[in-house]
């Protein structure tokens, strides 16, 4: 429930932030009378995004076993292309995001297109409910329960927070906070490539097909009960799965992409928002690897 609360939260306050932008610009320039048709595009896009989860839900209930399977693997690589992208596209342009928002909003409202402005909200939020069930959809058809009540709590702590920020007046850094659940979700991400890998060398398996040799051998076996807690299917070792995509007995192949993935992306993302502590790290990395060199050439002499 963990994993599914914090997708859900980012996804849902990245969304209230910006209407948030919209209906500020609109009030602050006398245009609140075109506040209704923000809402309008919002409360569409929410009902877009429960009709596209709930096609999903009832398609994977009316496949084969093994097409799940492969349903699952498929599912976990798309929602990690796309939340990766999006991801990327947001640290970019988190330091102007709010100029551009605005600019749009002035040029819709200035020619008076209302329907324009329902679908500018419309794109928007279905844009973010459109990622949050991409990036769902491998736990719904596994813990649909906890799926669920990870949407909840996490749509309502994002209004909540999206409330202080634009009501109250909270000064909060957004440029920090997108930062640092971005981070969260690559961890995330990185473990749903895992997933993916272990569910379609899975779908190889039952479907008979060819020989994985190395690649689907254990990486190691934690001799953990499926009953355990521990285990990635028990209480404590689930939250470890969703958020890290720990498991009890990984195969090679899962370890590698889930490894692979983490390695590019995270260094990759953090160079995005902070260039400066990105180059650091790389040269004190370069600055340690000098030294050996030099400790190596003065014990052949």
């Amino acid at each position: 429930m963990i994993g599914q609360t914090l997708i859900t939260f980012r996804e849902t306050l990245e969304a209230a932030l910006i209407i948030g932008i919209i209906l500020a610009y609109l009030i602050r320039t006398g245009r609140a009378q075109y506040a209704r048709y923000v809402w309008y595009g919002v409360f569409l896009s929410i009902a877009a995004s429960i009709v596209l989860g709930a096609t999903i839900w009832f398609a994977y209930g009316a496949i084969s076993d093994s097409a799940k399977v492969l349903f699952e693997s498929a599912a976990a690589f798309t929602a990690v292309v796309v939340l990766t992208s999006m991801l990327f596209l947001m640290a970019k342009k988190s330091r102007t995001i709010k100029k551009e928002i605005e600019k749009r909003v002035k040029t819709i409202v200035t020619g008076g297109a209302i329907i324009s402005l329902i679908l500018f909200s419309f794109i928007i939020v279905f844009r973010e409910g459109l990622e949050t069930v991409l990036f769902l959809t491998p736990t719904l058809v596994t813990d649909a329960t906890g799926t669920i009540a990870g949407v909840i709590v996490g749509s309502l702590a994002a209004l909540a927070l999206g409330y202080a920020i634009f009501i109250v007046g909270k000064n909060i850094s957004i440029r920090k906070f997108f930062y640092f659940t971005s981070v969260l979700l690559i961890l995330l991400a990185a473990g749903l490539v895992g997933y993916g890998v272990h569910e379609a060398i899975e779908y190889n398996q039952k479907t008979g097909g060819s020989n994985l040799g190395w690649f689907d051998d254990s990486a190691y076996d934690l001799g953990i009960n499926e009953n355990n807690i521990f285990h990635h299917k028990g209480a404590i070792g689930s939250v470890f799965a969703v958020m890290f995509g720990y498991s009890a007995k990984p195969e090679w192949g899962r370890v590698l992409f889930h490894l692979t993935y983490l390695i590019v992306a995270l260094p990759l993302l953090i160079r995005v928002y902070s260039p400066e502590k990105f180059s650091g790290f790389v040269n004190r990395v370069l600055w340690f690897r000098n030294q050996k060199k030099k400790k190596s050439k003065t014990k052949l002499r």
